[in-house]
């Protein structure tokens, strides 16, 4: 089931991408209570129903259909943050540039591999909103929700986000527990002890080293 959940809830409202956004400090929230959670439902709500609308079309055409989540990537998810958290250690005093350049090439790596995981999802799945409660260290705001679908239990799925400019932005997601950037900074671990920033998402870019958000989909 996380093989297709995850790249969902990426498009969703977590694959997105902030561009030119730098590793700053959060600002201090400026948005009332409840603001967030609303982000995280109009994102989700506004994808879900749009790749139900186009399946067809985007199952003819893929880069339609990565063009649609590229553009949708811009508007929720602080990528170039959370890249810096699954970087880690190995990021540190990395280059903006290069930092971006791992985002993008993770995302586009996920994409390739999973983008036609979204257009499987049957039914009419929704998000329900469950709560929203501050982070530690004025870091922001974890939103609580679970993902409803016809004939299975709801999925829990929380958002850790921080509030960049006025906007909320997504900078994690975490299906039932498990975290999109613990899940990624130990895939890389190891490559990154050997490469560059550079050299790692020239590879990811390339094929050459894939993203794995969950196992494999078959016949890949």
């Amino acid at each position: 089931m996380k093989t297709k959940l995850i790249p969902v809830l990426l498009a969703s409202a977590l694959l997105a991408s902030v561009p030119s956004l730098s590793f700053a400090q959060a600002t201090p929230a400026a948005a009332s209570q409840g603001q967030a959670g609303q982000v995280v439902l109009d994102a989700s709500t506004r994808i879900l129903t749009t790749l139900q609308q186009r399946r067809t079309e985007f199952r003819s055409n893929p880069a339609a259909l990565r063009g649609f989540i590229n553009g949708e990537l811009t508007k929720t998810f602080d990528r170039d943050y959370a890249a810096r958290l699954v970087l880690g250690v190995h990021g540190r005093g990395a280059s903006d540039a290069d930092v971006k350049l791992f985002a993008d090439a993770m995302a586009d790596n996920l994409m390739q591999r999973y983008g036609s995981a979204l257009l499987e999802i049957q039914g009419k799945p929704s998000f329900r909103l469950k709560s929203e409660a501050p982070l530690p260290g004025n870091r922001g705001v974890k939103v609580s929700t679970e993902l409803v679908r016809a004939g299975s239990e709801p999925t829990p799925v929380e958002y850790l986000m921080r509030n960049v400019n006025g906007q909320w932005k997504i900078f994690d997601v975490m299906i039932e527990g498990i975290s999109y950037v613990q899940t990624f900074k130990n895939q890389f671990d190891a490559p990154l002890r050997q490469k560059s920033i550079k050299q790692v998402a020239t590879e990811l870019r390339s094929g050459s080293m894939q993203a794995a958000a969950g196992p494999a989909p078959r016949g890949k």
